[in-house]
């Protein structure tokens, strides 16, 4: 393993090295391909379509995954919904302004060849999940609908409600499931990853146990990929399952693959706030609702009257005011910063004064309660499920908290680790 990191991205311009780049990579033969395996670690949305399209492509894939089933991933906790530059809207989109917002939005720190590609192939991931049966939401003239997002000026995120993670999730599942059936991807539920397999150098397959009888067993390949998902419960208040712990990136770290950036964490600004100080596991409610929503909290500090009898004057809605540009549609950690920053200083709502003001009065007065009811009715009926309130007639509750997290395993320009033969997705 070489110390010295070498993204190995392509030399040239930057709109023509990811086409370079395909044409320069040399290829398998299909009837050679069928002489590889690759194991594959975790269902979500990176590992099941890693899965399924490896084995679209002929190799002999085996994925695990510590759930019972695929349909258990996490992504299913994504709601909001997925950027791709189509212009649908002709608002000025492009696949330019898609890398200059994402790399606007990642403090300008991102590897730009990377990014570059992402905008590139955003157009192609929409179709394929649109082929997937994926149910994106549509205009009335039958093309696929978009929405506005934090971050972004032009409205490109498509989105199947309040479920997008969910319903992408059954995309990507029915893809594996076929192959499975089909006979060229052996699924393992149920199994935990204990340690990764290094030979020569060179990642060779990973020991799992079987978290129903115990049993531990070893299992080799030509390539392994880690698709396991982030460590956003290192952080006390977090949206991810507990059983998220991040241990297959570890252990591949612990093996000597490289760790990259993990200041670089998510915090998602709209959840629930906690009940109590003792709950650490908040949930998510969508980004989409900075849509129409707007973000306020009493002008004075240690306001406890109801959100319905503090006037207009007496509100400060702190995001227009402080980035009229782009309102409540700020990217998520100016609006996380700025939550915390107003709950800190005694101007939080709620039992525990924890949480700002999410308020649909305004867009319900605009669109009627039947248009916001279309939009997010599932998201509204889970908040007042968990709790007890009707945002319908009462502004939400939301707070900040860690959501997702782009740093972990370094990798290359081909996704690789510092490992040769070790990749790592999602």
């Amino acid at each position: 393993m070489n110390s010295i990191l070498d993204s190995k991205v392509p030399s040239g311009p930057l709109a023509e090295k990811w086409d370079q780049h395909k044409f320069d990579t040399r290829l398998v033969n299909p009837s050679n391909k069928r002489k590889y395996e690759i194991i594959v670690v975790g269902t979500g949305l990176a590992g099941a379509s890693a899965a399924a399209t490896l084995s679209e492509l002929g190799y002999k894939v085996h994925v695990y995954t510590y759930a019972d089933s695929p349909r258990r991933a996490h992504s299913i906790a994504a709601q909001g919904g997925i950027n791709a530059a189509k212009n649908y809207q002709n608002d000025g989109d492009s696949v330019f302004r898609l890398f200059y917002d994402t790399i606007k939005g990642g403090d300008y720190r991102s590897r730009e060849a990377n990014t570059y590609r992402l905008a590139q192939v955003s157009v192609d991931i929409i179709d394929q999940c649109t082929a997937q049966g994926v149910p994106f939401a549509r205009e009335y003239g039958g093309l696929l609908a978009n929405r506005s997002f934090g971050g972004a000026q032009v409205s490109r995120t498509f989105y199947a409600r309040g479920q997008t993670g969910q319903q992408l999730l059954l995309g990507a599942y029915q893809a594996l499931a076929r192959q499975i059936a089909q006979g060229s991807v052996t699924l393992h539920t149920r199994s935990e990853m204990l340690e990764l397999v290094v030979k020569d150098g060179r990642a060779a397959g990973i020991v799992t146990r079987d978290l129903l009888s115990g049993d531990i067993t070893s299992h080799s390949a030509h390539a392994v990929v880690l698709a396991t998902g982030g460590y956003a419960n290192v952080f006390y208040l977090s949206t991810n399952a507990m059983a998220c712990n991040t241990t297959a990136a570890w252990r591949a770290h612990r093996k000597g693959a490289y760790f990259a950036n993990p200041c670089y964490t998510q915090i998602h600004p709209t959840c629930i706030p906690a009940s109590d100080e003792f709950q650490s596991k908040l949930t998510l409610m969508s980004e989409s609702l900075r849509n129409d929503g707007r973000i306020w909290v009493p002008a004075k500090p240690h306001d406890d009257r109801p959100p319905g009898q503090i006037p207009e004057d007496e509100r400060d809605y702190y995001l227009e005011r402080k980035y009229p540009a782009f309102g409540n549609l700020v990217p998520r950690d100016v609006a996380s910063r700025n939550a915390k920053i107003v709950v800190d200083a005694g101007h939080g709502v709620g039992p525990l004064h924890n949480g700002v003001y999410l308020d649909f009065a305004d867009a319900i007065a605009r669109d009627g309660v039947e248009t916001i009811r279309a939009k997010y009715g599932n998201l509204f009926e889970m908040y007042e499920r968990i709790t007890g309130e009707n945002p319908y007639e009462v502004p939400m509750r939301i707070y900040p908290a860690s959501h997702y997290t782009m740093g972990g395993l370094w990798v290359d320009y081909n996704l690789m680790t510092t490992i040769p033969g070790l990749y790592a997705l999602g």
